[in-house]
């Protein structure tokens, strides 16, 4: 697939923001002020200027708050009520979003080629290494991350002929994970180190990185 009949790009971004920020004194993480703004929205902006057209947001606790309080223009609000359950919850409610009649293209098929997935509380992470990602889209078949100093880390690529199978492998937090782990072969790695930060905001120390 390299186009669509809408004439967006194949790539969909995918940006999970379920969490209730058990570790944050029960915070959702996707209303977590940073630059005077919910922290969702930064990265649904992330997701778009680094070339997504169209964002799907999965939203979990919370959800009624963020879509009152949070501008998310363009963008796909994904409701997943078990977000408690863990991210894999979220990842499966995700992809399955992207396979439903909102997301087909003239009952041709499905719309997009693959997913780029982004993780909510990840704000060292922008358009920059969005768009690099991105970048590394051949065919549905397509798996790519990006690397941090030869690590991997997020944002990932899923090219659809894998969201059946993670969806299939996520559960509890694990997410995609394992079956990142057992098609280690076929990822195409992206360094971004050197234009984004791959921390996490789990942690009361970590909101030091908010602004």
């Amino acid at each position: 697939m390299d186009d669509n009949d809408h004439g967006e790009s194949p790539v969909v971004g995918l940006l999970l923001a379920a969490g209730g920020g058990r570790r944050l004194g029960g915070r959702p993480k996707a209303l977590l002020p940073h630059r005077g703004r919910p922290l969702v929205e930064h990265a649904a902006r992330a997701l778009r200027e680094g070339g997504c057209e169209r964002v799907f947001v999965v939203l979990g606790a919370a959800a009624d708050e963020v879509r009152a309080r949070a501008a998310l223009p363009g963008c796909v609000l994904v409701d997943n009520p078990r977000w408690a359950s863990g991210m894999g919850s979220s990842l499966r409610a995700g992809l399955a979003s992207l396979t439903t009649g909102q997301a087909y293209g003239a009952a041709l098929g499905p719309a997009y080629g693959a997913a780029l997935v982004m993780l909510v509380d990840q704000p060292g992470i922008g358009p920059a290494a969005v768009a690099r990602v991105r970048t590394a889209y051949r065919s549905p078949g397509t798996l790519a991350a990006a690397s941090y100093g030869g690590e991997r880390g997020h944002p990932v690529l899923f090219g659809a002929d894998h969201w059946a199978g993670i969806a299939a492998d996520a559960t509890a937090d694990q997410g995609a994970r394992g079956y990142l782990r057992s098609h280690a072969r076929e990822i195409v790695l992206v360094e971004c180190g050197d234009v984004a930060e791959p921390y996490d905001i789990d942690t009361e120390e970590d909101l030091s990185h908010l602004e």
